[in-house]
């Protein structure tokens, strides 16, 4: 019986420490193209970040147009990409990173979603029944999660405003957040 109170006390405390990281302070405070806040480079980039205040940090979440974005840092490259998950809104920017095949990847911290930073491909592991010894290898799923190009200029890193023109699937999530914010989905 004490194993089990235990057991509950410790679930009860993760539970609470996720909640103070879920909604506790953000990296940064969010830039806004929509309100106005936020700096616009001559060639239509809009500003995110001092090079070096990203690399310290690794990461940093902002918004453009209200839409939240994550830039990582990561092995001397920045990478920029929609900060929800193309599965089912997880949040990016609490992700993990890791080497999958020689590719930098986030891992979605809500259901192990693995996305390259480069590219925003969806990646898992199958096997193709028709090999005599069929294994285990890491496939695309194709280009799922929205990437942002990044440019730094002069100590500032930038992004290149969204192309609409191509829709991915992270594009339902994004939209989501954007309009209703932490409460448009539970989780």
């Amino acid at each position: 019986m004490l194993d089990l109170i235990i057991l509950s006390l410790h679930f009860f405390i993760c539970f609470l420490i996720c909640i103070a990281i879920w909604y506790g302070p953000k990296d940064v405070d969010s830039h806004s193209s929509s309100t106005g806040g936020a700096e616009v480079h001559p060639d239509g980039l809009i500003f995110i970040g001092k090079e070096d205040d990203i690399k310290k940090s690794q990461r940093i979440t902002a918004k453009i147009d209200g839409r939240e974005i994550v830039v990582f840092y990561h092995e001397g490259k920045f990478h920029a990409l929609d900060s929800r998950c193309y599965h089912e809104g997880g949040p990016l920017c609490l992700g993990e990173i890791e080497d999958i095949d020689g590719q930098a990847c986030i891992v979605c911290p809500w259901h192990k979603f693995k996305i390259t930073l480069e590219t925003g491909e969806g990646l898992y592991k199958g096997i193709n029944p028709q090999e005599p010894s069929p294994t285990p290898k890491w496939q695309s799923k194709g280009v799922k999660q929205r990437i942002h190009p990044v440019t730094i200029d002069n100590g500032n890193v930038y992004v290149s405003p969204p192309d609409f023109s191509v829709s991915f699937d992270s594009d339902y999530y994004a939209e989501k957040y954007k309009q209703g914010g932490e409460l448009a989905i539970g989780k």
